[in-house]
């Protein structure tokens, strides 16, 4: 009878993966001997492996700039990295490896990037393109990046009264973009998105305030669909609506020549995930030039803004399996050694789903069970869409409750798990480094890197969070 985990992973899914291997009954990731590293640095453990990052940047730029080729595109492609996503110096130090440009959200973005460019990691005419509300300090330091020689750098103009802050903070020439107010999927909860301006507003906002202005120049425009990029009806409408009203105001604004296209393509969230990339991006760049050509406008340059994409396969967290509660004939919990809420604030925020699997154990029978947390919030646990919030994992047994033997020192019985692709968002909307629920301390995050020969370096980036910087914090 195959009632093994092992016989479970490999009979429901394709398996092993490209990233998930299993040698001697352990998990490997992208190469990575989990359990050697839990034997190094413990758990809760948060990972960062590095090379992921240039490897998805690479992969999408070969895509786009193929599909430019297969169709005789005329315009050119950029990628830009969504700081908000990660803003990590390791994570952009990565990022800036590959010659790619920087999309922002707010002010303080604009410090890092002068911190980068003092590095020698950022060069001032690379483009970075300045999306979100613009608070006077975000347009401070919009102003004062131009007048230090950032020439392509481009604010995007959420509403139209951001025009006018612009015009008294900016005292040379400035290339602005539009962002559209893109109509909403119908299941979500409001009609048109909170931001960008309306598609009828667009072109006399142009006539009336831009195109006699002498100081800006309509470089971009911008559009952002919070589905994402997807083979949908509804998305390949909202993108011929983008580009129809680019064509509409190219005819009257020689200058506009770039079309961004926001972020979304998605990130491996299961096993069974499935999801053509390439396809994608011939299919939109065949869209975006069949409409110019019927309208006899040029294509345009096209950016992307890559945020998850670009970082959220390079992290994961280590758990371990603390201890087993049976709450009822049917609940079996199994509680990890950290919190879902401080640690992954989107397995409760939005339910989001990440790819769970065991590290080590694969060899034992399995047996399904809910994940909880240590904090004492009742939505403390991992929501997974795929099998009604529980999970399937190595049987653990009645003896062996996740803790470590004293007297041997062996941790056979103990039960790890990681959560994977964890990379974007999470640190930034968690909190990272002050103050979490029930004070549970951050865990520990290492960063993995591959040295000259290709062989795997760690190296701890943050200790466990104490109770000292805890009570600091808090004015103690």
């Amino acid at each position: 009878m195959k009632n093994k985990y092992i016989d479970l992973i490999t009979q429901t899914y394709e398996f092993p993966q490209e990233e998930f291997e299993v040698i001697d009954d352990e998990l490997y990731f992208n190469d990575i001997p989990l359990m050697d590293i839990i034997k190094q640095y413990g758990t809760p453990l948060k990972i960062s492996y590095l090379p992921k990052i240039s490897q998805n940047i690479q992969k999408a730029r070969r895509w786009f700039n193929v599909a430019l080729a297969k169709v005789d595109y005329r315009g050119e492609y950029h990628y830009c990295y969504c700081t908000k996503s990660s803003h990590f110096e390791f994570i952009l130090t990565e990022v800036l490896k590959n010659d790619v440009h920087i999309e922002t959200s707010s002010a303080f973005d604009l410090n890092m990037i002068e911190v980068l460019t003092e590095n020698g990691q950022f060069a001032k005419d690379n483009y970075i393109i300045c999306n979100g509300f613009k608070r006077p300090q975000y347009i401070t330091n919009i102003a004062q990046l131009l007048s230090e020689g950032y020439v392509n750098l481009i604010p995007i103009l959420d509403n139209m009264v951001e025009l006018d802050q612009l015009d008294q903070a900016v005292q040379g020439k400035c290339q602005i973009g539009i962002r559209i107010a893109a109509e909403e999927e119908p299941r979500f909860e409001f009609y048109t998105s909170r931001l960008g301006i309306r598609y009828n507003d667009i072109i006399p906002f142009y006539e009336s305030k831009i195109k006699d202005n002498p100081k800006f120049k309509l470089k971009m425009l911008h559009f952002f669909i919070n589905t994402g990029i997807n083979d949908t009806a509804y998305y390949w409408n909202e993108l011929s609506k983008c580009v129809n009203i680019y064509c509409d105001l190219k005819k009257i604004c020689p200058e506009l020549d770039s079309l961004n296209i926001g972020g979304g393509f998605p990130i491996k969230n299961k096993l069974s995930f499935s999801y053509d990339y390439e396809y994608m991006a011939e299919e939109i760049v065949s869209q975006i030039k069949l409409i110019c050509d019927r309208e006899g406008v040029r294509e345009p340059h096209i950016f992307t803004e890559f945020g998850s994409y670009t970082v959220g396969e390079s992290g994961a967290v280590l758990y371990s399996i603390f201890q087993q509660k049976r709450q009822n004939d049917r609940e079996l919990w199994n509680m990890i050694d950290s919190s879902f809420m401080t640690t992954l604030p989107d397995t409760w925020a939005i339910n989001q789903q990440f790819i769970i699997l065991a590290v080590n154990n694969w060899d034992k029978e399995y047996e399904r069970v809910f994940l909880g947390g240590l904090t004492c919030d009742s939505h403390d646990y991992y929501n997974s869409e795929a099998n009604l919030n529980a999970v399937f994992l190595p049987k653990i047994e009645e003896n062996g409750l996740g803790f470590i033997d004293e007297n041997s020192g062996k941790d056979a019985d103990v039960q790890y798990i990681g959560l994977f692709n964890t990379g974007a968002y999470q640190e930034s909307v968690g909190g990272y480094g002050g103050i979490q629920h029930c004070l549970t301390p951050a865990p520990k995050h290492i960063i993995i890197t591959l040295d000259e020969d290709g062989e795997l370096v760690t190296k701890l980036f943050a200790k466990e969070q104490s109770y000292k910087s805890m009570l600091k914090i808090l004015g103690y």
